[in-house]
């Protein structure tokens, strides 16, 4: 890969890191980027989930003051996203290329429409009888998709965790932080075993999606997440549409 494809995996990665730790969906910036670049779209998501571990660790630094007092919910619910990203890992890596490219602009539609709808799904079954343990599954659940897409993970689980703990909101965003973090380390770690990476690509996008997470990660409580959602879900909308265009040319 040339440098000016490397510059922009490394833009789109310090953007997502940034975008991850405040809104989530930065995936929906990467995976593009990648693809773009001319990598397959079972490498690039690979590549993406390898590459922004960084800047899901940066964020969840950045904000470990949010993550005092939670070590107990942390212990019940990081073993399952743990679990669901490496499920999701191998279900991608035995997913044929024509398959998951009919897939994919319905992936990242599904992630902008969570996205776009955050707010209002949260509000709809907010008055749900809220237990801590029912966001073991859910989390375990949304995590095989985190393994296997991951774009909007952090969206599924915010909003999941929201639902059924009654926390401050900055305080959910930092656990799911750390859950992120679990689901695309057991990912990462099944990829760098099996899948042929580019490690120039991997370096250069996690050193910048490091910055971007520690970045976002210390402006979440400062940053307007409406706006950079309302950017994102632009972002993601075109897109999508761009992939379903791609999609009905092979019809």
């Amino acid at each position: 890969m040339d440098t000016a494809h490397l510059a922009l995996v490394g833009a789109a990665a310090a953007a997502g890191g940034v975008v991850n730790a405040v809104a989530g969906g930065g995936s929906l910036l990467t995976f593009p980027a990648l693809v773009a670049c001319g990598i397959p779209a079972i490498t690039a998501s690979a590549t993406n989930t390898v590459a922004m571990c960084a800047g899901y660790m940066g964020a969840t630094y950045s904000l470990r003051s949010k993550l005092a007092g939670q070590g107990a919910r942390a212990l019940k619910i990081l073993p399952a996203a743990a679990i669901g990203g490496a499920l999701g890992a191998f279900l991608l890596l035995n997913t044929g290329e024509a398959a998951f490219d009919i897939v994919v602009p319905f992936l990242i539609l599904f992630a902008v429409l969570l996205l776009g709808f955050q707010e209002r799904i949260r509000a709809r079954v907010h008055t749900l009888i809220k237990s801590e343990n029912v966001a073991i599954p859910i989390v375990g659940i949304a995590s095989v998709y985190g393994g296997y897409f991951g774009a909007g993970l952090g969206v599924i689980i915010l909003s999941a965790l929201a639902i059924v703990i009654d926390d401050l909101l900055v305080r959910l965003n930092g656990l799911k932080q750390a859950i992120s973090l679990a689901v695309n380390l057991t990912a990462a770690i099944v990829f760098l075993i099996i899948a042929p990476l580019d490690p120039a690509i991997v370096g250069v996008m996690a050193v910048c999606s490091l910055v971007g997470g520690m970045i976002g990660g210390a402006t979440a409580t400062r940053v307007s997440a409406k706006v950079l959602r309302a950017m994102v879900v632009s972002v993601g909308l075109v897109v999508s549409a761009i992939y379903f265009v791609k999609l009905f040319e092979h019809f």
